[in-house]
């Protein structure tokens, strides 16, 4: 995909493993996306509260706010923002991870393809919902899971 057809462009990568943080940046930045980091999750809610991010990835498992926690301040902040939440431990990723803040999960480690179909399919809903206009009064859909 080209990167002028994207609706998502910005996106924040939240994890406390340097490697895998920086890994994923590394692979969404050879895609073309523009892309910040944050070691935990109280400064990715600093930074989505200074700046847009159109995707964050959080991983689950971090000291001083676990990802659920990150993903619903992330999204009390600009609810414009879609949330995907990363794991090492599959079964713990559930439906019920899933919620108006979430609206995907990955499980670590994650292959290429596993990533980049996560986000066609993000990309997809960000488009569905500039087409239809819903803006920011309404949640991303909930219908990712990897």
């Amino acid at each position: 995909m080209k990167q002028v057809d994207r609706q998502i462009r910005s996106v924040l990568v939240v994890d406390d493993t340097e490697i895998i943080r920086d890994l994923l940046v590394d692979v969404l930045r050879n895609d073309g996306y523009h892309v910040d980091k944050a070691t935990n999750g109280i400064e990715a809610v600093e930074m989505v509260a200074k700046q847009h991010f159109d995707l964050v990835f959080t991983d689950m498992h971090m000291p001083r706010q676990d990802g659920l926690t990150t993903a619903r301040k992330v999204h009390e902040t600009d609810p414009t923002t879609f949330v995907i939440v990363t794991d090492s431990y599959p079964d713990k990723l559930s439906h019920a991870t899933l919620n108006e803040a979430v609206v995907g999960t990955i499980c670590k480690p994650f292959d290429l393809a596993e990533l980049r179909a996560v986000l066609q399919r993000v990309e997809d809903i960000a488009a569905s919902r500039s087409a239809s206009e819903q803006g920011a009064t309404r949640s991303p859909s909930k219908v990712l899971e990897s």
